[in-house]
């Protein structure tokens, strides 16, 4: 069982209790020790609503989020020249690119899954073939964005994904170590 998995089991726990038995918050503290963006990530992305809907979640962790990747966005950005920043309107058209990049790859992280099959692979109508729309990967498309920009949203969404496999990592190994 991956970091993610006890993370997540550990939000659907009805026993937080943290003694020689018991280790359900262990993934919690983990993640909250391994810290940076990769905490916030796993916050929006497993805790805030996603996983029970009896509750609404928690908007702020969501809208912090999209400051700090967009911040993050314009930062690779810029350092990566996507677009030159040489007129006072190209400085506003790229500050416009990064930020329709940060939108975009942070809602795509979220929840990339294939509208088709509802990132099952499989064909919703039959049953019993890949599903035609993500090529059986589960992940849909980016919507909204083609061309440069679309290049930009995967790249970001990359990222993304490299954040949370290393914040997974250093909280994987907090659990293993039990330096909590």
């Amino acid at each position: 069982m991956g970091f993610s998995d006890r993370y997540v089991a550990a939000l659907g726990s009805n026993n937080l209790m943290d003694d020689a038995l018991h280790h359900q918050t262990d993934p919690l503290v983990a993640a909250a020790l391994a810290g940076g963006i990769g905490a916030l990530l796993c916050r929006v992305k497993y805790a805030d609503g996603t996983l029970n809907r009896m509750f609404e979640g928690n908007q702020q962790n969501l809208a912090q989020l999209l400051r700090i990747w967009t911040v993050e966005v314009i930062k690779r950005g810029r350092a990566r020249r996507w677009v030159p920043e040489n007129t006072a309107w190209d400085a506003a058209a790229a500050q416009a690119l990064y930020r329709r990049v940060a939108e975009k790859s942070l809602a795509h992280w979220l929840d990339g899954k294939c509208r088709g099959c509802g990132g099952t692979g499989v064909k919703v109508l039959l049953g019993n073939g890949i599903c035609t729309s993500c090529k059986g990967t589960g992940v849909g498309a980016v919507y909204g964005v083609a061309g440069l920009e679309l290049e930009r949203v995967k790249d970001m969404v990359s990222e993304l994904s490299s954040i949370h496999d290393s914040h997974s990592g250093r909280a994987g190994g907090l659990l293993r170590c039990g330096d909590m």
